[in-house]
């Protein structure tokens, strides 16, 4: 039988990304997103879509994220 050691990634030492947002506070990551908005508008009005499109869609992320750790505490 084949060996399925590669299926569990915790055997090989891989381990779970840590939540990174803890060191963040609500401030930061609002203040994220809206930056993120300002600066996909901007790029938008200079014509690069596509990275307007990319940078303009973690303002959602980051805001719900702001808004969850708010109402968390």
């Amino acid at each position: 039988m084949e060996n399925l050691q590669f299926i569990d990634p915790l055997l090989h030492g891989i381990k779970p990304i840590e939540n990174n947002t803890a060191n963040l506070s609500v401030k930061q990551l609002a203040i994220a997103g809206f930056g993120s908005i300002l600066v996909g508008a901007v790029l938008k009005k200079t014509g690069h879509n596509k990275a307007a499109a990319i940078v303009g869609s973690l303002a959602l992320p980051l805001l719900s994220a702001a808004v969850y750790k708010k109402v968390a505490k």
